[in-house]
């Protein structure tokens, strides 16, 4: 049988960087904040269920696009994300915080996440938008690396990469007018974090089958 603590509790801090179509296209180039909490239930030395609540700031400017036809549009906006997410991080080896010698190991990270970010919803003035608040669902998915750095805590880092359903995270909305048409209306958006976590562990320890 193996042990561990069989809770983890934390804040993620990091940067943040949307993929869509305005600014630079990088998948990975942090430009604005993320903040978050984050729960962890192991259910294994291997497969741990995760829970994160996490606020997302994401900008982007064509000014910073490699793309010249980007760049000479001029395009930019700022939006923020609130998002919680569910799901389950696999351990690439045994880890724990209390077991000897199962000190670090890469992970992947799979999960299912809601969010709530802000669309624009009507013209009030030339090149004035009302904008809402609108929900809706994302496909979080990413890697980490994570060691213990005491009995009970335990450092990560990682990056995960937001499918998001959705075109308007930068305020994309051809039903109000040509100028909130741009981009491809065939191509939605996407956003990634990237950064650290902190957790401390408690509650009993678990006592694992060998079945992963």
């Amino acid at each position: 049988m193996l042990f561990s603590q069989i809770n983890e509790l934390g804040i993620s801090l990091g940067g943040s960087n949307y993929i869509g179509d305005i600014g630079d296209t990088q998948y990975i180039n942090p430009n604005d904040i993320a903040v978050g909490l984050v729960y962890k239930w192991n259910y294994s030395s291997r497969v741990v269920y995760r829970a994160d609540a996490t606020y997302i700031k994401i900008a982007a400017d064509d000014a910073e696009a490699g793309n010249a036809a980007r760049k000479t549009r001029g395009y930019s906006f700022k939006n923020s994300v609130k998002e919680f997410a569910i799901g389950i991080e696999y351990n690439y080896y045994d880890y724990s915080m209390i077991q000897e010698g199962w000190a670090s190991t890469p992970y992947l990270i799979v999960q299912l996440a809601i969010n709530n970010y802000n669309v624009a919803v009507r013209e009030t003035t030339p090149n004035n938008y009302e904008t809402e608040g609108k929900t809706s669902f994302t496909i979080p998915f990413g890697i980490g690396y994570k060691t213990k750095i005491g009995t009970n805590i335990g450092i990560a880092i990682e990056t995960k990469v937001r499918y998001t359903f959705a075109d308007d995270l930068d305020y994309n909305n051809p039903n109000i007018t040509p100028d909130l048409t741009f981009g491809n209306p065939n191509s939605d958006d996407w956003y990634v974090t990237t950064g650290i976590t902190i957790v401390l562990g408690f509650g009993r320890k678990a006592c694992y089958s060998d079945v992963f």
